[in-house]
């Protein structure tokens, strides 16, 4: 059995043709319905890479990258509230933490859904959120510019750094709580559908068994710099939806050249992503991301010069797809990251 097979990839494909794709224009309007998450649910998705013994299917990390793929070709605001999901989820597969017990087997299942707070650890030496020690458990000040699938998650993997730069990574209930309080849902360019809110901070105090990981701030940035040097499978999941679009509109010759040009880097980006060593050719993963971010954004314009003046009408697929590509651009963007693509685009001029 070859990955395309896998019992996951099938059943993506199916929630995808079956419900995410013929619902996505709603959804962009309206927002992702807690029900689509259930679907995710109950086809076992949310739980693809979590352990077997925790309930998860244990699946290769190929097998997530097309899900992934197929569900943001599909509906990318669904995508991005359940691809939150999947990082709390392996940072507890990983960890010793007594907090481990009480909620892998939780979130590998989908019983419960998890959001991440910490995007903003990457604005060090600035501390959004600050962390201090505060009896047996930690105090979290500040403000958490993003959260997603407000809402929508029952818990939030939330980050604070020290005055030492230690970061501090609690699991919170994903509610407004004594010590934390939402902001009305952010009217956004793409993806308003995912329910993004900023979060105040006014002393929420965690316990120490809700903690997951306690780290230096350099340690994590290392790790983190490399790993967001991959290109995302959702930026080949969406080009590839706009080069489909571009052959049902009549231009086969286009869409054709498009594929050939987005299997190429897509090829590329997934060796890297095998390497080995996950901290080595950092450069030369920046720079495969960055061409993988060209293809979409040619196959983006395509299917919307391909469907003409109809693409401007919201409930049209090329302009959301469009759309989603912009956003795809600065998600889970770091300094690194910005610079070669910045760098690329200015030689590119």
């Amino acid at each position: 059995m070859t990955f395309e097979d896998h019992p996951l990839v099938v059943a993506a494909r199916s929630l995808a043709a079956g419900l995410l794709a013929p619902d996505a224009a709603r959804v962009d309007v309206e927002g992702v319905p807690a029900g689509h998450l259930d679907a995710i649910r109950d086809a076992g998705l949310l739980g693809v890479s979590a352990p077997v013994e925790y309930g998860g299917a244990g699946a290769p990390d190929a097998v997530a990258r097309e899900v992934a793929e197929i569900l943001a070709g599909a509906c990318c605001s669904t995508w991005f509230v359940q691809t939150q999901h999947h990082t709390p989820v392996r940072m507890l597969a990983r960890s010793a933490a007594p907090v481990r017990e009480r909620l892998l087997r939780r979130l590998a299942t989908g019983e419960a859904l998890a959001g991440i707070a910490y995007a903003h650890v990457r604005a060090f030496p600035r501390r959004p959120v600050r962390a201090a020690r505060e009896g047996d458990g930690w105090r979290f000040d500040g403000t958490v510019p993003w959260f997603t699938g407000w809402g929508l998650n029952d818990l939030m993997l939330l980050a604070g750094v020290t005055d030492t730069g230690e970061l501090v990574f609690a699991f919170a209930d994903a509610r407004e709580q004594p010590g934390l309080r939402a902001s009305p849902p952010m009217r956004l360019a793409a993806l308003t559908a995912a329910r993004t809110v900023s979060l105040g901070l006014d002393g929420l105090w965690l316990p120490d068994e809700s903690v997951l990981l306690r780290t230096p701030h350099k340690v994590f940035a290392a790790t983190d710099r490399a790993r967001a040097a991959n290109a995302s499978p959702a930026v080949f999941g969406v080009a590839r939806a706009a080069v489909e679009l571009v052959a049902e509109s009549g231009e086969p010759d286009t869409a054709r050249a498009l594929r050939e040009r987005l299997d190429a880097v897509r090829e590329s980006a997934y060796a890297l992503a095998e390497h080995p060593e996950p901290l080595e050719r950092v450069a030369e993963r920046l720079a495969c991301r960055t061409r993988a971010y060209d293809v979409l954004r040619t196959a983006t314009t395509a299917a919307v010069v391909a469907r003409g003046g109809r693409a401007m009408d919201l409930r049209e697929p090329a302009q959301r797809l469009s759309r989603e590509g912009m956003f795809l651009l600065i998600q889970g963007q770091t300094s690194d990251a910005r610079r070669a693509h910045l760098d690329a685009l200015a030689g590119s001029g």
